[in-house]
Order: C-alpha cells, then structure tokens, then sequence
C-alpha cells in the first residue's frame, strides 16, 4: 500500500515529543497553543504509518458532537488523507486498518475495560477527568509499547488531572507546558481577544491564555469555605469508624447523576467518609453498592422529590427504601440560597477523606453561580457536572440544622419515574 504524502505537516517545535517514544506525552498550558490541532495531526500521521487502534476519551461525552471526531475530520482534509480515512458517524478508519474511537469516561466508565488493545489513548479536556476515570483508564490501556496522551488546559491546582502528571508525574513522562508564544500560527484575531483579557482581567488571563492555575473557580460559591477545609488540613485521611453509624446523604436524579455523601458523627465533627455518584440507575441499585462497603447504616436523608408517587407503580423512592428496613428522613424544600447558607455554617466541622470522596471535593471546589444576562453574577448556581454533588452536601447542611420533625405525611403524584 502507498503511503500518503505527508511529509509538509508542520508542527510547533515543542510537540516534537509527539513522535517521541513514551508511556505519557502530556501537553498542558492555555489557549492558542494548538495542542489539540497538533495531536489530532501527529495520531492521524502516525495511523498512516502503522496500524494503530485510537481511543479518544474525554470525562463527559453525551454524543459525538462533544468528541473530537470533527477536529480530527477537519484535520484529515487538511493534511489530504481524505482518500486514506474513511469518515463514519462514530468513527474514523484508515485503509491499512487504523481505527480511531471514542468514548466518555463518566457514563462509561464500565465500558473502558473493553479497550484494553488500545495502542494510543488521547484524553482531551483532561482537566475534568476525575481520579476514578483515571484509576480504570489506566490500568486498562496496557498493550505492549501502548502510550497515554493528555491534553489540558489548567484550572485548579487540586484537580486530580493537574496533581497527576503535573505537580507528580510518572516516571519517564513527557510533560511539555505550550502556550500562545510557542505556536508560529496564532492567528491575529485570537491575539487581539488574549490582549484585550489581559487588559480587562489580568488574573483570567494568566489562566486561560499562560495556563496558569487558579487559585479557586470564578463565581465558586464553596471558595472560602474550601480553603479553609485546605489550610485547617481537614482534606485529610478520614477512616471509617465501625463503633459509629453512617448517614447517607442524597440528591437526586436519572439523567443528571444522583449524588450521595457518606457522614458519621463524632463529637461535634463531621466526618465525611466517602461519596458516590452515578445517573441512569434505580435506587434498588444504589442501595445495592451501598451494602459493599459494609457500613452500619443509621438514616437515609432524602430530598423532598423522594415522596413523589410514580403513576404506573404507585409507589415513591421513600417506599422503595423504607420497604428495605433502612430508616428514611425527607429533607424539607426550601430556597437554594437558605441551603447553601446552611451548608456554608457547618463547614467549618467537616473532615473530608481526600482519597474516597475526591469527586465530591471536585464538586466543592466547582460549584460556582451562573452568569445573569448583563454578565454579572445571579444568585442561582449553575446546573453542570458539578452541581449535584454541591446540592447533596446543601442536603447535609438542611439535615445538620433542622431540628428533626414528624410532619403529616403529603403524597405526591408524579408521571414517569426511574426509582424501580
């Protein structure tokens, strides 16, 4: 078979590593620097060359259009491969075999094991990617000579991504900070909107345009509260003591995730000693997990949508899990900016365990308010990835302030439900 002529890529002289040999090659630094253009140029070269299984992975991909399947088609009639590679809805095939996949890591991370003859994996936007997608995605890809690229963009200093291969990286990684100035086509339009940041935003700019890390999220709700939890080291080693029951801690949903914090209470300390969360799956399944880490449970603190009847089952989340024999408390609805106050007075009590509820910490340290239509702060938090973990830990402030109550109990009916 001939191989294409692709001898006049080009490339920033600092993604040479890109065709270097390496378990990791990881590219980090903020925006302009084409580390995203440059990779998806160096893997469809180097699938010409040899016959490579692909897998491009991000931590959030509800459908194809959130991959970079159309980076790498655009980059494909750029480089005049469109002879070579075959463009599918979901994948892209080369004619000697070559085949690039892609996947989201969150709602698939039970999938990721099915990929373990990749040759190279490319994780874009890695800055999101969480330490449990990490922790599987890892181990998975190991075919002999199989390498891991990363590419991100900075954000937190604490996220995992950052700690992993920046701040510790493993032994014999490429790791290669690329900015704007090291890329010879930042075009003149993106310069003029890194020169106007720089003037309006200096801070902003040092993230988004030099890829330096800030120090909490624009907007974060938990900034303050946060690194206090830092600096008082109560993000800490937090073991689960046997003597003590669990309280679990929920908030809701099917297609958002349900979110859960595992809570004892020793003394006036409030030690949170795990947190899980999942979408897409019943609270008989939640329950189930619930059971393996082989916790003595006390009460199941549920929102208040938890007493919602189903129409065609006639019966709620609080019956399903009352007819387990676990204890159930519904939490009452109140305003979001009274949850967040109350989450706000017992931070100064929490002890995280660092390790096993890192996710929910990532949700902490990202929960921030929405943008208003004249570009100012509102006063609702944004609904993202981020938000249902926060909202279970608001969940835990209403339930360490409100005394405990027995109210009548109302019934709610409701059409269509996932709680079987």
């Amino acid at each position: 078979m001939n191989e294409p002529n692709i001898a006049n890529a080009e490339f920033p002289e600092k993604l040479s590593i890109l065709f270097d040999k390496a378990r990791y090659k990881v590219l980090y630094g903020g925006r302009g620097g084409a580390k995203s253009w440059g990779v998806a140029r160096a893997l469809l070269i180097l699938g010409c060359k040899s016959t490579l299984r692909i897998l491009c992975a991000r931590e959030f991909q509800t459908s194809i259009k959130d991959s970079v399947h159309k980076l790498l088609s655009d980059q494909i009639y750029a480089l005049g491969l469109e002879t070579f590679y075959e463009i599918t809805q979901s994948s892209i095939r080369g004619k000697n075999g070559s085949e690039f996949s892609f996947i989201g890591l969150k709602n698939n991370i039970a999938n990721v094991k099915s990929y373990e003859g990749v040759d190279i994996c490319w994780v874009e936007e890695a800055q999101t990617t969480s330490r449990t997608s990490w922790n599987v995605l890892i181990p998975t890809i190991r075919k002999e000579q199989s390498e891991i690229w990363v590419t991100f963009n900075p954000e937190l200093e604490s996220d995992e991504t950052y700690q992993r291969f920046v701040v510790s990286p493993p032994d014999g990684a490429m790791v290669q900070k690329i900015n704007w100035s090291d890329n010879p086509w930042f075009p003149e339009t993106l310069d003029l909107e890194r020169t106007a940041l720089k003037n309006r935003d200096p801070e902003a700019y040092n993230t988004v345009w030099e890829g330096l890390c800030r120090v909490t999220v624009d907007g974060a709700i938990f900034a303050k509260e946060m690194q206090m939890a830092e600096l008082d080291n109560r993000l800490t080693r937090v073991p689960y003591d046997p003597i003590k029951p669990v309280h679990a801690v929920f908030d809701l949903g099917w297609a958002d995730h349900t979110a859960i914090w595992f809570v004892q209470f020793i003394g006036m300390e409030i030690r949170l000693i795990r947190y899980m969360q999942a979408n897409q799956q019943t609270i008989s399944w939640y329950l189930a997990e619930m059971q393996k880490f082989g916790y003595f449970f006390d009460t199941l603190w549920l929102p208040h949508d938890a007493a919602a009847k189903n129409l065609g089952s006639g019966r709620s989340i609080e019956d399903i899990v009352r007819s387990t024999g676990m204890k159930v408390q519904i939490l009452d609805r109140v305003p979001v900016t009274d949850s967040i106050n109350a989450a706000r007075t017992i931070f100064n009590r929490c002890y995280f365990d660092r390790e096993n509820c890192d996710e929910g910490l990532q949700c902490l340290r990202h929960y921030k308010y929405d943008v208003a239509e004249d570009g100012s702060w509102s006063q609702k938090p944004l609904h993202d990835q981020y938000s249902h973990g926060a909202d279970a830990f608001r969940m835990l402030g209403l339930m360490v302030n409100e005394p405990k109550k027995v109210k009548p109990k109302k019934v709610y009916i409701e059409r269509g439900s996932w709680m079987g």
